[in-house]
């Protein structure tokens, strides 16, 4: 089954961190692509830009409001996220605990509804 794990932090923290600090973080995230990789666990992976980029679109009464930023204020924002395929939740759960984002802020792991 695969399962989205959504990484959830305080986007200003990136801009907090000294030059080495930020090199810590990344190669953190380079050796867990590459042990999630050698598992045959990875489906995908990306990291977003910033919530000041994103655009939210609403339908009401078929018009399309776009307004600019995120849908809603939070003290954590969705930075990347990766789909990995596993047994179960428990092994989703053993990946997600490996994401450096994890010591700062969280990782949502959700099931993938899969449609046939």
């Amino acid at each position: 089954m695969r399962y989205f794990l959504g990484i959830y932090g305080d986007e200003t923290r990136w801009a907090q961190l000294s030059p080495e600090e930020t090199e810590v973080e990344m190669n953190g995230y380079e050796a867990f692509d590459k042990e999630v990789k050698a598992a045959g666990a990875y489906v995908a992976g990306e990291a977003l830009h910033p919530t000041s980029a994103a655009t939210t679109i609403r339908l009401r009464d078929d018009d399309a409001l776009t307004t600019d930023g995120p849908f809603a204020e939070t003290k954590e924002q969705l930075g990347g996220f990766y789909t990995v395929d596993c047994k179960d939740l428990d092994e989703a759960a053993k990946w997600a605990a490996k994401i450096p984002g994890a010591r700062t802020g969280s990782v949502e792991v959700r099931p993938v509804v899969e449609f046939e």
